[in-house]
């Protein structure tokens, strides 16, 4: 029968209506429509007396607080299929064996089609491999499923039955792993801020130590935890081989105090055995007779004495090269220590703003070139400059300026993604690298940004002022170089600049 116009048929409904002397209530309005229409029409989702349903249902342990969030989903989803599963699981709470879940009407004996079957097979193995070994008894019962679901042609009513009990006990898993995760980052922090206490004075073990709160902060990301692996290995690589040079240095330090004080006894010994002469020459005086046999006294003493005074002259010539060597090495040592926190805070990240420099934005450009190849999706390069710059150094004062910076470095992160790269490019130039964003969503994104610095102002001097920059970004092209699309996204910005600047331009 051909299709009319919902007009048609609401016209003839009323008509049918008004014939069968029906009262004209939605019940029967909807029968006689769908009677009319030849179509059922799908009972409307009831969401209002569903929600209220759900605020009355306990949610005191951490198993029915998340079946809670689960319900709730559905309902604002409206997907019925949610709703009954949570529903079977919320009744499953605390009883064992777990009930095969009751649909709304019998389950039809059938099979499972192969292709799904094997879909369903490798999640739950990759779910179990996720788990580790941690929980015997999900390991089992996942084993139990999947060698279920390999069979040919598994019955639909044998798999409901096995999933269900496997995705029962998979929920208690995954609370418990969410718990240790949680308890394992707090115990992370915890030694990670007791190694920052315990190294104030220590830049290496500090600068290890603030990398790796770094590492520990959620989100946990692969492409955070990437990036701070490669930071740490170069942090370690260059602290090695400084701490390496202050190690000798203070070796060197050890044998000039060994000597300093080895030479300190030694003038003690001389200086005894000058003064033991000379006792012994006074007590030959007080014989002598007569002049001639005081003569070869005298002269012993005066030997004495001379000797005496060119050991204290050479004693003297080495202390003052000992002292001149430990002075050079004390001024080594601090120059390692300087070194040591550069490296820590520079490996890199740029020391004003916190962003990635550019050996570190090269290399995150390259990790999120691979990325985007790898996964066929988009990639995204900004270039952006703060307008009106110098005029805010002249009139501000360099400090100003560097505050500026610190600021937008500040709002932009605050605004981006956590997958998102940041990095100073130079001056007051920035370089935001954007995965997994196409040209249109990354314009967006800058405007965004844009919009973010207008509710932020940057106070200098009591003083509020309004940042804004120029942007112009970029996505690359497939098999396209980051140093081509950088060039094309700073060409866009000097058309942004010139068009009136606080602009973004596509390129």
């Amino acid at each position: 029968m051909a299709s009319k116009p919902a007009s048609e048929y609401a016209r003839e409904t009323l008509k049918q209506i008004a014939a069968r002397r029906l009262q004209p209530t939605p019940d029967n309005y909807q029968a006689i429509y769908d009677e009319i229409s030849g179509e059922l029409t799908q009972p409307a989702f009831p969401q209002m007396r569903l929600r209220q349903i759900a605020r009355v249902m306990p949610g005191q342990t951490p198993g029915q607080q998340r079946l809670l969030a689960q319900l709730g989903a559905a309902i604002e989803a409206q997907d019925w299929a949610a709703l009954q599963s949570t529903l079977v699981g919320y009744a499953a709470l605390g009883v064992t064996p777990v009930p095969v879940a009751v649909a709304d009407k019998p389950a039809e004996s059938g099979t499972l089609d192969t292709v799904f079957a094997e879909h369903l097979a490798r999640l739950i193995d990759n779910v179990g491999a996720s788990l580790g070994e941690d929980d015997e008894r999900v390991r089992q019962l996942g084993q139990e499923l999947v060698a279920w679901l390999r069979q040919p042609m598994p019955a639909l009513v044998e798999t409901q039955k096995l999933l269900s009990n496997f995705s029962y006990r998979l929920s208690f898993a995954a609370e418990d792993q969410s718990a240790i995760r949680a308890t394992l980052l707090m115990l992370l922090h915890m030694v990670f801020d007791n190694v920052a206490v315990l190294s104030q004075d220590d830049a290496w073990l500090a600068g290890q130590a603030q990398a790796l709160r770094d590492a520990a902060v959620p989100p946990l990301t692969l492409r955070r935890l990437d990036d701070v692996q490669q930071r740490l290995k170069d942090v370690i690589f260059k602290q090695s081989e400084a701490k390496a040079h202050a190690v000798e240095a203070q070796r060197q330090m050890r044998e000039l105090l060994a000597t300093f004080i080895d030479r300190l006894a030694q003038m003690d010994e001389s200086s005894a055995a000058y003064h033991g002469q000379l006792s012994d020459c006074a007590e030959r005086i007080s014989q002598v007779k007569d002049l001639q046999a005081l003569r070869p006294v005298l002269q012993d003493a005066m030997s004495a004495t001379q000797a005496m005074a060119h050991k204290s002259q050479a004693m003297r010539s080495e202390l003052h090269e000992l002292r001149q060597r430990a002075d050079t090495a004390n001024a080594e040592i601090e120059r390692l220590r300087q070194e040591l926190e550069r490296t820590s805070a520079q490996a890199r990240h740029d020391p004003l703003t916190g962003a990635l420099n550019r050996k570190g934005m090269e290399e995150a450009l390259r990790r999120e070139v691979s990325g985007s190849q790898r996964h066929d999706a988009p990639l995204c390069v900004a270039l952006l400059d703060l307008d009106n710059f110098k005029a805010l150094n002249d009139r501000y004062g360099h400090a100003a300026g560097d505050g500026a910076l610190l600021h937008l470095a500040e709002v932009a992160r605050r605004a981006m993604r956590p997958q998102d790269q940041l990095a100073r490019y130079g001056g007051e130039e920035f370089v935001l690298v954007l995965p997994g964003t196409a040209l249109e969503q990354g314009v967006e994104a800058l405007k965004r940004l844009q919009r973010e610095l207008t509710t932020h102002y940057f106070l200098s001097n009591e003083e509020h002022v309004l940042i804004t920059f120029s942007a112009g970004v970029a996505q690359l092209a497939p098999d396209e170089e980051p140093a081509s699309a950088l060039r094309r996204a700073d060409q866009a910005m000097y058309l942004a600049k010139r068009a009136g600047k606080n602009r973004v331009v596509a390129a």
